[in-house]
């Protein structure tokens, strides 16, 4: 059997289990009156086919930003059996719906019996296409999640719902991200409104998502690589300069500039910044801590 086959046969399997997971975890938060929403993962596993599978490492589930300190204050002391949880404050820069919008959007779909909250499939598909920018479009594997959101959605999908709530910059991101999933995982978007469009992808940034793609190079946590003198170089390297599409999406850019390196330059700052703020935090801390 192929290693493909394998992988396949354990993404079922996986599929299998998020849904008791996902289960049990919601009757834990509602027990103590916590709705939240259920994102990626699961969320998006529902539109594979069954013979085909999307397994995920944890449940990553939205939460009231009112709720969210005293959510990770219930999950700090009644850990919920070996489920691993990743709980999101809102949902933060994948989106610019309020919270309330997002919820009041929101669908309820069964699940062995059990009410699963989830976004709606409009904002749903908007959100994982701002996600799998976030991560630089690097992701190959994950773009299938577009594949499957759009040739999977349900008759009454509505595209202005999905993309007419947002700026012009966000809808081009779903608009090119859609283009990337038809340009490499041949998607059928003939039925789309905004068809000539996002076949018209900005080349610059189908020739970055192919860069990353053949250079396999999965961005881990620089500390993590400081047994390894030649993989921690390996990823200093591919951080300068930083991810342009990554870059344009933390500056809230737009993927049809000139030029990625204003945004490149502003996230790089960015991300001094909030080193240096965690280095001082993590410095007060053990200087409290010796008090």
């Amino acid at each position: 059997m192929s290693n493909t086959e394998n992988d396949t046969k354990w993404d079922i399997l996986q599929v299998k289990l998020q849904e008791r997971n996902v289960c049990k975890v919601f009757r834990a938060f509602r027990k103590n009156g916590i709705e939240p929403v259920l994102i990626k993962g699961y969320a998006v596993a529902r539109y594979y086919p069954e013979d085909v599978g999307r397994s995920s490492v944890d449940i990553d589930l939205a939460i009231d930003p009112d709720q969210f300190d005293a959510v990770n204050e219930f999950l700090s002391t009644n850990p919920i059996g070996a489920v691993g949880i990743d709980i999101h404050n809102g949902l933060r820069h994948h989106d610019t719906l309020s919270w309330q919008e997002l919820f009041s959007r929101s669908q309820l779909i069964d699940v062995n019996g059990e009410d699963i909250r989830v976004l709606s499939d409009e904002d749903h598909l908007r959100v994982l296409c701002v996600h799998w920018l976030t991560d630089g479009g690097e992701n190959k594997k994950r773009l299938w999640d577009i594949y499957y959101a759009v040739s999977k959605r349900p008759e009454n999908f509505d595209w202005d719902k999905c993309l007419g709530v947002v700026s012009e910059k966000r809808r081009n991101w779903v608009i090119y991200t859609i283009g990337i999933a038809h340009h490499y995982l041949k998607l059928d978007i003939s039925d789309l409104p905004f068809k000539e469009k996002a076949e018209r992808v900005p080349p610059w940034l189908l020739r970055e998502v192919k860069r990353h793609w053949d250079m396999d190079l999965p961005i881990v946590p620089l500390n993590a690589t400081l047994h390894d003198k030649d993989q921690f170089f390996r990823q200093v390297k591919k951080r300068f300069p930083p991810n342009p599409i990554y870059s344009t999406i933390s500056m809230e850019g737009s993927l049809d500039a000139r030029t990625r390196i204003f945004y490149q330059a502003g996230n790089l700052l960015m991300r001094i910044s909030l080193a240096w703020r965690g280095f001082l935090r993590s410095v007060v801390f053990r200087l409290r801590q010796r008090k």
